[in-house]
């Protein structure tokens, strides 16, 4: 007898070979991923320290996507030779070759690093010849390896937060067609990050802290860059000396939403346009009924109310944990508490 497989990992391998049968038209076989995270050698030392090895570069971003109050390290590892072309609006053109590299863990206690953390999941994004592939690698409970799953999976953690509080959750870890719902612009698997806006900030690379675009542009890894005053730059959403309460609640949106809700994204038939670059009131939903919301609207009838955020659909949805009508619709299932207060304070601030 044949056994049936789940419909998700039936299309996961229908993706691979479609990829599979791209590259070969072109002329390029892909790369098999690989069953442990070791065995890229994108690390030197003990696989759960993280040290990136020479070549691999450690980033951050003013603004993350929140992600269930997982903490993130992200690296990326350019092919030799082949810098990025600045660009000041959307996510750098990383060249064929390029692996964007991000682990996922909860630390022990935030109040004390010296006391560990736990790593998830580190997901890989890597630059094929057909375009971005992405692959999921989960770390074993020992903290000695990471193993490829395509189906994803759950698991409980449990820590303490910055306030002395103990927290714990079932954390959720996407299959491969996941992955594809949210890095989606023009029906094209892209990064969502990093941009110039969002690397325009310090990173301690050890013995020094350096603005990461100076760094990237020092090393090599970034080229045609302007004068460093006249980048623009995200604030970060938490940092209320970074900039306005609006900006930084726009911040918040931008990477949070803006994936999905913009004018190259999955949700651009809406009509809601949250990205950084947007101006028009009505696109970021200032008195905007919705398209289709369905339940999703919680019986509010514009998205964005002007003072007024318990009558505005966007505070609705940012703020349930109802999966048919929470956004963003992957990626969490707890209520980012401290952003959604942000931008409630931001449509509080709205003149009526």
């Amino acid at each position: 007898m044949i056994r049936s497989i789940p419909v998700f990992l039936f299309l996961t391998l229908v993706g691979f070979l479609c990829a599979f049968k791209s590259d070969w038209s072109a002329g390029v076989l892909p790369a098999a991923p690989k069953e442990t995270l070791s065995e890229y050698r994108f690390f030197t030392g003990a696989l759960a320290k993280q040290v990136p090895q020479d070549g691999v570069m450690p980033y951050a971003l003013n603004t993350p996507l929140f992600s269930d109050y997982a903490e993130k390290l992200r690296f990326v590892k350019i092919p030799v030779g082949q810098p990025v072309a600045y660009n000041s609006d959307n996510v750098l053109d990383f060249p064929v070759g390029t692996t964007l590299i991000k682990t996922f863990y909860y630390p022990v206690d935030a109040r004390d690093a010296a006391k560990g953390r736990r790593l998830m999941e580190t997901r890989l994004l890597l630059h094929e010849a057909s375009g971005w592939k992405a692959l999921e690698y989960i770390w074993n409970d020992e903290q000695t390896e990471a193993y490829l799953e395509v189906a994803g999976d759950t698991k409980p953690v449990a820590w303490i937060d910055a306030k002395g509080q103990s927290q714990s959750l079932v954390y959720s870890m996407p299959n491969l067609n996941q992955c594809k719902g949210c890095h989606n612009k023009n029906e094209k698997m892209t990064p969502i990050g990093p941009s110039v806006r969002q690397l325009n900030g310090e990173l301690n690379y050890g013995e020094t802290t350096e603005n990461q675009l100076a760094h990237w542009q020092e090393t090599g890894l970034l080229t045609s860059m302007p004068a460093l005053e006249t980048i623009p730059k995200l604030p970060k959403w938490n940092d209320a000396t970074a900039g306005t309460i609006e900006s930084r609640a726009r911040a918040w949106l931008d990477i949070n939403c803006a994936h999905c809700h913009s004018p190259s994204g999955p949700a651009r038939t809406s009509g809601l346009f949250l990205h950084w670059q947007e101006t028009d009131p009505t696109h970021l939903g200032v008195m905007k009924t919705p398209v289709a919301a369905g339940r999703g609207s919680g019986g509010r009838e514009y998205s964005i109310v002007p003072g007024e955020p318990d009558k505005s659909i966007l505070m609705y949805r940012i703020s349930s944990e109802d999966p048919g009508a929470m956004m963003p619709e992957l990626g969490r299932k707890t209520t980012h508490l401290e952003g959604v207060a942000l931008v409630r304070e931001w449509i509080e601030t709205l003149a009526r």
